[in-house]
């Protein structure tokens, strides 16, 4: 009797993992649909482990692809590579348990990674992630892989401006689509492509797209008018044959004759109701096309004015007394937004990289702020010595004002940490960690957005670490504040080098 009982318990296992592997993921997507994206990518989480458990190798992929799409929204890429990488790895574990391999949960891990590299603007590990999706498609010999294939493509190529390519891509699968008469297939490729002209703001791709797509309207109506003159001429060849072989009165003649006449002034009228559609289209589109024309317009504008200011400032400044905090602060503010101006304009620009032994650069950076901190804090630096890639000078104020910080917030007898840490090949990190005050929940959501609120400016104009984000943009990498950490702030700097 117990034996029997045991038994039963160790089926029902399997089965309640595999249960609550997919009311996790339901629940999931209802947060995802209601926006509430940090409980969304939670539940995502514990349907992953349900159904890694289950050794539902397909689904965990799935779930684990949908935790590392939230996690890269909030620019969490660390945590998004990880859940990837542990995904692969439970994918290949399945492959070999099964003896035989799962190209589309493969693939859906390719272009996770892609997405992530396009948006930390890495072509060429973006690349290397577009050339294993097509491998895996070619394997696994599958259309819908393929189709996916072209659209990413056309998305990667658009991003990183080869429009030549994307077009290519994106007309492929069109012609595919034209091919086979699928005429909505290749309506949903021009919409698909306007979103991705949007994603990417790219203004002028998406005009060019609508009027693409008008014509195609234009052209899809006539195709399917034209088909469908041609089933009417083969059913009225066909009413005629059965009228000579039957000889049938005239009488059934005339009827057939006014059946036909009725059903092309249906066809007509369907015809001029579909122009109606087809104009309200259009002039709904333009609209559309002038208010991003403008909004485009009113962003330069915005841009141009917020410079004007500042230069228009400086003269006055220039004369009033630079002893005055006031003033100092002032000059200060106008700087700041002069340069921050400056990096939004050129964040395509990257900054050079020079060789540099890492210890010996992190200890400099260390020992500038030994003056500004208070009494027993202990400064402490954790590199190897190592040469590495890096840009020194953008490198270097980074840290300076991030330290600079720390010193102003951490006590005496406090602790100060800057850390090396390389993540891969291409990947390393500088963590700046105190154990002074932290960072309250009301100040982490605008910490690297620029006049998110309204300061005195002689405690600070609050732009130091907007510009400090944009450096690190234009350095390859990203600046972000971990949140897990509570005995203090750390601040973590990855570049991708």
């Amino acid at each position: 009797m117990c034996c029997c009982l045991l038994c039963c318990c160790l089926l029902a296992l399997p089965m309640q993992a595999q249960n609550r592997g997919a009311e996790q993921q339901k629940l999931a997507q209802e947060y995802l649909d209601k926006k509430e994206y940090i409980k969304a990518r939670y539940t995502f989480l514990q349907a992953y482990y349900a159904y890694a458990q289950q050794k539902a190798y397909r689904e965990a992929v799935k779930c684990g692809v949908q935790v590392s799409a939230l996690y890269h929204r909030e620019n969490l890429f660390k945590e998004g590579f990880d859940v990837l990488h542990n995904a692969e790895l439970l994918l290949t574990e399945g492959e070999q348990a099964g003896g035989k391999a799962l190209p589309a949960s493969r693939f859906l891990i390719y272009k996770e990674r892609l997405r992530m590299y396009m948006k930390l603007k890495n072509p060429a590990r973006a690349k290397e992630q577009l050339a294993r999706m097509e491998e895996t498609a070619r394997t696994a010999a599958s259309d819908s892989l393929g189709n996916d294939l072209l659209y990413t493509k056309a998305d990667f190529y658009y991003a990183f401006g080869q429009p030549t390519q994307g077009d290519a891509a994106i007309n492929q699968l069109i012609q595919q689509y034209k091919s086979q008469k699928a005429y909505d297939k290749v309506t949903d490729c021009y919409r698909t492509l306007i979103g991705i002209a949007r994603r990417g703001g790219n203004a002028t791709l998406t005009a060019r797209t609508y009027e693409q797509l008008m014509l195609w309207n234009d052209s899809v109506r006539a195709l399917t008018a034209r088909d469908e003159l041609n089933q009417l001429k083969q059913k009225y060849d066909e009413s005629l044959a059965t009228i000579d072989d039957k000889d049938q009165s005239l009488s059934a003649k005339q009827y057939i004759i006014v059946g036909l006449c009725a059903l092309a002034l249906l066809l007509a009228a369907g015809l001029i109701l579909g122009g109606v559609v087809l104009l309200r289209f259009i002039l709904l589109t333009r609209k559309q096309k002038r208010a991003i024309d403008v909004a485009n317009e009113h962003n330069e504008l915005k841009t141009q004015f917020i410079r004007n200011i500042s230069a228009q400032m400086e003269p006055t400044l220039q004369t009033l007394d630079a002893q005055q905090p006031g003033v100092q602060a002032l000059r200060l503010f106008s700087a700041h937004i002069q340069e921050l101006s400056e990096l939004e304009s050129s964040l395509t620009e990257t900054y050079p990289l020079e060789e540099k032994n890492v210890n010996n650069f992190c200890e400099g950076v260390m020992q500038q702020i030994q003056p500004l901190v208070q009494p027993s804090v202990q400064l402490t630096v954790n590199a190897p010595k190592l040469s590495v890639k890096l840009c020194p000078e953008a490198l270097e104020r980074v840290l300076l004002h991030l330290l600079r910080n720390a010193a102003l917030y951490t006590p005496a007898e406090g602790k100060i940490w800057l850390d090396f840490k390389k993540r891969g090949a291409h990947t390393q990190q500088f963590i700046v960690t105190d154990t002074g005050c932290g960072i309250s929940e009301e100040q982490r959501d605008h910490l690297f957005k620029p006049f998110a609120e309204v300061k005195d400016l002689t405690q600070g104009d609050g732009l130091g670490l907007p510009i400090c984000s944009l450096l690190a943009a234009k350095m390859n990498g990203t600046l972000t504040l971990d949140t897990s950490y509570t005995k203090g702030a750390r601040f973590v700097l990855e570049l991708h080098v």
